[in-house]
């Protein structure tokens, strides 16, 4: 009997959290199998274990090892449902500056919002992990950036979030790019207390986000 929508989508979320990689892998197809579009699949079910998985990293019911296992679970699972994804070949796209602050090391968040971006039609520059606040500036002027947005596991990083708007500030550019921050320790009021746009509670929230900021660019 084939599985409904909403079975699908708790079962990649479960399987990423239980560290299934086969089952992620048969549910991304059972997705794909059933026309289910594959960026539901991604925000709805893989993105909802990743949450699930932060949570127990945060309270250290699990470590490296596992979170390793649950992104490999992700991966296999992304790599099925990527070809999938639906983007405007004929669209200009905003462009999305994108990376992990300096000192931190931890990017499968960041990576699932960067996957999210592009699917809702964004152009992401992604700088990768353990950023220098000055390189973010740099490639923002660089591509034209709409948004700049910061990430990170790692509460003695969050100043380089505040150090990013304080350059953009200095340079006099500060209301050209759109500044997104989110991870496990930050927060909406540590958004407004830097100076930052906004705040993305998750992947899928941040996303949203980012296409409130840009309007009909995408």
């Amino acid at each position: 009997m084939a599985l409904s929508r909403q079975e699908i989508l708790a079962g990649l979320a479960d399987a990423v959290v239980q560290m299934d990689e086969a089952r992620a892998v048969e549910l991304a197809h059972a997705a794909i199998a059933a026309g289910m579009d594959a960026y539901e699949a991604i925000s709805q079910g893989l993105s909802k274990g990743m949450d699930v998985v932060s949570c127990k990293y945060e309270t250290e019911e699990y470590f490296v090892p596992e979170i390793l296992l649950c992104s490999d679970a992700m991966y296999a699972a992304l790599d099925v449902l990527r070809p999938h994804l639906k983007v405007d070949p004929t669209a200009t796209p905003a462009q999305v500056v994108i990376g992990v602050m300096e000192g931190d090391i931890h990017d499968i968040g960041k990576n699932i919002v960067k996957l999210m971006l592009v699917a809702a039609g964004f152009e992401v520059h992604d700088l990768g992990r353990d950023v220098a606040p000055r390189a973010f500036v740099d490639k923002a002027k660089e591509v034209g950036a709409d948004i700049i947005a910061l990430s990170t596991l790692m509460s003695v990083t969050m100043g380089g979030m505040r150090e990013v708007v304080e350059l953009l500030v200095q340079e006099g550019i500060r209301e050209d790019f759109k500044v997104i921050v989110g991870g496990g320790p930050v927060s909406a009021s540590f958004a407004a207390q830097i100076g930052a746009d906004a705040y993305g509670e998750s992947a899928a929230e941040g996303v949203r986000i980012a296409r409130e900021l840009v309007g009909e660019r995408v």
